[in-house]
């Protein structure tokens, strides 16, 4: 993974994109280009100082999120879409339920 393009590279290749969209024939159509191309940079440029900084401060910046975070439990759904379905999802675990069974299969609550 050593030979991947870092940051400084993709700053680089922007600054070249940007130096031919200058040539775009069509007015708007380059302005268009510039304003996204430099609208990159300038993310490029803030991530660049931000994990400067999180290093700086002894924070490993690939690993700012926690994992509870990240796993969310997706939201049960609405009764409605329960009833256009005929299904429906406990209220404790979000397990689908079967609609022979008055309790959740997976953890055991009673169905609402």
């Amino acid at each position: 993974m050593a030979d991947e393009p870092d940051v400084d590279e993709f700053m680089r290749h922007l600054q070249v994109c940007i130096d031919e969209a200058r040539s775009i024939a069509d007015g708007r159509e380059r302005e268009n280009r510039l304003w996204q191309l430099e609208a990159a940079l300038q993310e490029a440029i803030i991530y660049k100082n931000r994990v400067a900084e999180l290093q700086r401060h002894g924070i490993d910046p690939k690993v700012l999120v926690e994992k509870e975070a990240i796993e969310q439990k997706t939201p049960a759904p609405y009764k409605v879409e329960a009833l256009m379905t005929g299904q429906s999802h406990c209220t404790a675990c979000n397990t689908l339920l079967e609609n022979d069974l008055d309790f959740c299969p997976a953890c055991g609550q009673e169905k609402a």
